[in-house]
């Protein structure tokens, strides 16, 4: 536990020093880039959540992400035009504010998905949340008053009292601080009695509901807790790009976040993070040298799947002794 402690420390310490390196060093790009992985990491690891520890694979998770990031996005419109929202809620910029917001609305979506997929399993649950995925990012392009395909900009990051949002170099520390309160509150989320009745619900349902357990209620609280995480990944990265599309609803941003978890490894707590700062630095460095970058990704994946199992987590911990986390 200790070395663990150390480890997430030191890992935390070094994250910290980025912008300060990528200033000291001329390249600033690498501020933004840990920065969107961080958040990715984020989103992925809301979906290992019930993916790898429910054994829930959902097609549809980042239906949540964009839901949370079009909260944000839609109460700057109207705090922008000084208008309300289906004329009764207010526009904000407050961080404090909009995060809350996306967390709400997008666990409130979340409950409605699960509540009608998780009554099926196996293909058919994959079916229902890619369903669930292509009907919210209809809706979304219909918006037009919120720029349709477009999408809206945010020309200000949301505000937090008595902090410079507008430096990236704050932004990306605030991006840091919440990812690190997200990474500890799934490990105190795994370990706890729920975790452990989510992991056993994976392992034989069957047996679960012979127990006495209400398989159905646990595995809707966990949908619903994973597509909070994802809503307040999407809230924090539309802050950071200030735009929301379209495009962060659409199933092949749900297929990206589930090549991090496989990539970065299924079950493990670190994975996703691992996994989503493996892809987005490779998908940036490969897509500057050819518009074919998804062809090697997509080589490196299997080549990880068929060589490593456990991802890059278990090649971590084979050279360092460890155990993947």
């Amino acid at each position: 536990m200790r070395r663990e402690t150390l480890a997430l420390l030191a890992v935390f310490a070094v994250l910290a020093l980025v912008p300060v390196l990528a200033e000291l060093t001329g390249q600033t790009s690498w501020t933004r880039l840990v920065g969107q992985a961080l958040i990715y990491g984020m989103a992925a690891a809301s979906l290992n959540f019930i993916l790898g520890y429910g054994g829930m694979i959902s097609f549809g998770h980042a239906t949540f992400f964009g839901i949370g990031g079009y909260v944000v996005g839609i109460l700057y419109f109207h705090f922008d035009e000084g208008t309300r929202f289906l004329g009764i809620i207010p526009g904000t910029g407050q961080m404090l504010l909009t995060l809350p917001a996306a967390i709400l609305v997008s666990g409130l979506a979340a409950a409605l998905v699960g509540a009608l997929s998780l009554r099926t399993g196996g293909v058919q649950f994959i079916m229902i949340t890619l369903a669930f995925a292509q009907m919210f990012f209809f809706l979304f392009i219909s918006l037009k008053t919120y720029g349709g395909e477009d999408g809206v900009m945010v020309r200000r990051t949301n505000s937090l009292p008595g902090l410079n949002m507008r430096d990236k170099a704050t932004l990306y520390w605030v991006i840091l601080v919440v990812a690190a309160g997200y990474y500890l509150f799934l490990r105190q989320l795994v370990r706890s009695s729920f975790g452990q009745i989510i992991a056993g619900i994976r392992q034989n349902e069957r047996r679960m509901t012979a127990m006495g357990v209400a398989t159905y209620r646990y595995k809707l609280a966990a949908f619903i807790l994973s597509g909070m995480g994802a809503g307040l990944a999407g809230a924090l990265m539309v802050n950071f790009l200030r735009f929301a599309s379209p495009d962060m609803l659409h199933w092949t941003r749900s297929g990206e976040l589930m090549v991090m978890v496989i990539l970065g490894g299924v079950g493990t707590l670190a994975g996703p993070f691992v996994g989503a700062a493996a892809l987005t630095i490779i998908e940036t460095l490969l897509s500057r040298l050819t518009e074919h970058w998804m062809l090697p990704v997509g080589v490196l994946l299997l080549a990880v799947v068929l060589l490593s199992r456990g991802g890059l987590m278990a090649l971590i911990a084979r050279m360092t002794g460890g155990r993947g986390k």
